[in-house]
């Protein structure tokens, strides 16, 4: 016995092609801000002055951060990087000295999100284990979001030939690994467990 297989109805092309009109439409290019980067160097000091508004940020947020906290290993964790970023504040400082440039914050989305998600959870868990395991995690996100924007400045001041903008970016991303590890080491002994 045969069975009749049912012809597929002919795509119409009019309808394909008014659907590729409108993707072609919205893909537009967004047009550019009057300041807006024209070379990587200028892309290179819009990032410092994003990075230098959230380091100057979270300088701000990380005593809420240790007041709230009830480990004191992380109390010692979240100290310490205060002093690193610090540190890391003035060496931005240096960058923008280097490159001839008056040192200039420019509100940083990404970091102002972290940090208000990271406010969020103080506010939404009691004290305690939870509420540490919340700290680090919070913690966590933002040393990951400085790892990534400082390794591009990095790469971006190699290829600039910015030698004393590239020391000082390496160190700050040294310290910033380190920071991720020891939140990590902290998470594992035992707090997580107790936070069950």
């Amino acid at each position: 016995m045969e069975t009749k297989t049912k012809k597929k109805a002919p795509v119409k092309k009019a309808a394909a092609s008014k659907s590729s009109a409108k993707t072609a439409a919205k893909s537009k290019k967004t047009p550019a801000k009057k300041d807006a980067a024209k070379e990587l160097k200028d892309l290179f000091e819009d990032s410092l002055k994003d990075i230098y508004w959230a380091e100057k940020a979270l300088l701000k947020a990380l005593p809420t951060m240790m007041k709230n906290a009830t480990s004191e290993k992380l109390k010692k964790a979240i100290d310490k990087h205060i002093t690193e970023t610090k540190g890391q504040v003035e060496r931005l400082e240096d960058c923008f000295k280097a490159l001839g440039k008056k040192a200039q914050a420019k509100k940083c989305d990404a970091m102002q999100g972290l940090l208000e998600e990271g406010k969020s959870i103080i506010e939404e868990t009691e004290a305690g284990n939870v509420r540490d395991a919340g700290i680090i995690a919070a913690a966590q996100k933002v040393e990951h979001y400085e790892i990534a924007t400082y390794g591009t400045l990095a790469a971006f001041a190699k290829v600039l030939k910015e030698d004393r903008c590239l020391k000082n970016i390496l160190a700050t991303l040294n310290e910033e690994k380190k920071c991720d590890q020891l939140l990590t080491k902290v998470a594992d002994t035992n707090l997580n467990s107790k936070a069950l």
